[in-house]
């Protein structure tokens, strides 16, 4: 008899067993469906994110799957909204596009908020800053754009921010691109380089033999979405709210680039 008892018990533990695992299996499922309608996602229970896996260090292709700063700002921003990432791979010139036509919910590729791109989507607030340098030889007289007068200034000549440094100087020498303008001021042609502050800090990092100084202007890079979807715009700005006040989003930026980017810089020039 007892046996028989035990093994009731056994069998009904069993099957509330499988019941639980039941129903947490389904109430994680109906909060995600229920997260999807929420936020008027392209695919219930899925944040679908569009990046283009080719600006490094911030999107990279990996074995097939794409890697960087920017892919694990996203996959941490999905976790806590209770989501699971979805990343598909684009252009970056048809993000936006795929944005308004409802293909993805967000895109995460090193956004630079500008007022053309507020008229199309909107921006959560920013994930990183950049923006324009000046990068000098160490022991340089140059720090500041004021003493940019009269100096030359290396630049890729394809920069767009040659027409800012025309207010400081009218010297300039021009390379084929950032690194090799940078590398033409290390070895002592020309008085400094401007270029962006990532880029150039990056290749400091890597043993170029020159200084940061003064910021020359400042991007904000930020997350773009559809205009209408106010729910998830507010809820991922919550995301990334928790993610700077518990510093994850500190340690991806130095994890992937090497620093802190995801304060905005100081003595930026207005």
């Amino acid at each position: 008899m007892k046996t028989k008892w035990a093994i009731g018990l056994i069998s009904i533990a069993v099957v509330l067993v499988a019941v639980a695992a039941w129903w947490a299996n389904n109430s994680s499922k109906d909060a995600n469906i229920e997260a999807g309608e929420e936020y008027n996602l392209v695919n219930s229970g899925k944040l679908t994110i569009v990046s283009s896996g080719g600006f490094v260090p911030f999107t990279d292709m990996e074995n097939g799957k794409m890697v960087g700063y920017d892919i694990d700002v996203g996959t941490e921003i999905a976790k806590i909204l209770g989501l699971e990432p979805k990343f598909e791979k684009a252009d970056f010139s048809g993000m936006i596009t795929g944005i308004q036509t409802g293909r993805y919910d967000i895109a995460i590729n090193s956004h630079t908020i500008t007022d053309e791109r507020k008229k199309q989507v909107s921006f959560t607030q920013p994930y990183y800053y950049s923006g324009s340098m000046i990068f000098s030889a160490p022991g340089s007289s140059i720090k500041t754009v004021d003493d940019l007068n009269g100096a030359t200034v290396a630049l890729n000549r394809s920069s767009n921010y040659y027409v800012e440094a025309q207010a400081y100087t009218n010297k300039f020498d021009f390379y084929d691109d950032d690194l090799r303008a940078l590398q033409a001021v290390a070895e002592g042609h020309g008085d400094a380089g401007i270029t962006d502050a990532i880029s150039g800090q990056q290749a400091i990092a890597n043993g170029l033999k020159l200084e940061a100084q003064q910021q020359f202007s400042k991007t904000e890079q930020a997350i773009p979405m559809a205009k209408d979807n106010e729910k998830l715009l507010k809820a991922i700005n919550e995301a990334m709210d928790e993610l700077k006040s518990n510093g994850k989003l500190k340690e991806l930026s130095i994890k992937w680039i090497g620093f802190d980017v995801t304060q905005p810089p100081e003595d930026v020039v207005e």
